[in-house]
């Protein structure tokens, strides 16, 4: 039997990777969906398993033969985004793929996918509790919380766009709900 495809996306601080490493220790038959970047790898990180690690020029290649679910250049010359064979890969073997993915990526995962996939949105309980916790990190510049929260505010918006939205005012209560709402839809025999 197949895979199946859970799609998680959230503004930044939402408790979306929490919420994640959460599932990933239940037995739900979950891999995490590794994205590729065309940044060069960090300490030890290694290729295949945080990233898959792929020059500008590569990149650009596999974007124009239709090579990826979703992609971004964040920066000039540096992209990010989820290549199509490694998923197919896993559905074929039967795991369950999860992506931890911003909501652009997540909406365009879904068009993909439609049915086949399962769309989660973690929502913070406000905007100003979201600012709370970026602060509350002590690992960001005033000026980087607030283009943070102004992108947050964004990403709120397209809500609507996802299967199922979660919000996060209790991290158990949430990771229950996540729990539940993934556990229903894997088990169920067909997709949607």
């Amino acid at each position: 039997m197949k895979g199946k495809l859970v799609i998680f996306s959230a503004p930044s601080g939402s408790g979306k990777s929490t919420i994640i490493n959460y599932l990933l220790q239940k037995n739900l038959n979950l891999k995490f969906s590794v994205s590729a970047t065309s940044r060069p790898p960090r300490g030890t990180e290694r290729d295949g398993v945080e990233y898959y690690f792929l020059t500008p020029q590569q990149f650009r290649e596999k974007i124009e033969a239709g090579e990826f679910l979703e992609y971004e250049e964040v920066y000039k010359d540096r992209f990010y985004g989820t290549l199509k064979e490694p998923v197919e890969k896993m559905l074929d073997e039967g795991i369950n793929v999860v992506f931890d993915v911003d909501v652009v990526g997540g909406c365009n995962i879904k068009k993909y996918y439609g049915n086949r996939a399962l769309s989660i949105f973690i929502q913070p309980p406000s905007v100003e509790e979201l600012r709370r916790r970026l602060e509350s990190r002590g690992t960001d510049a005033p000026e980087v919380i607030a283009d943070r929260v102004a992108k947050a505010e964004f990403e709120l918006g397209f809500a609507g766009k996802f299967d199922v939205v979660i919000i996060n005012d209790d991290l158990q209560k949430a990771q229950d709900e996540a729990y539940r709402v993934l556990s229903d839809y894997l088990n169920k025999k067909d997709s949607l």
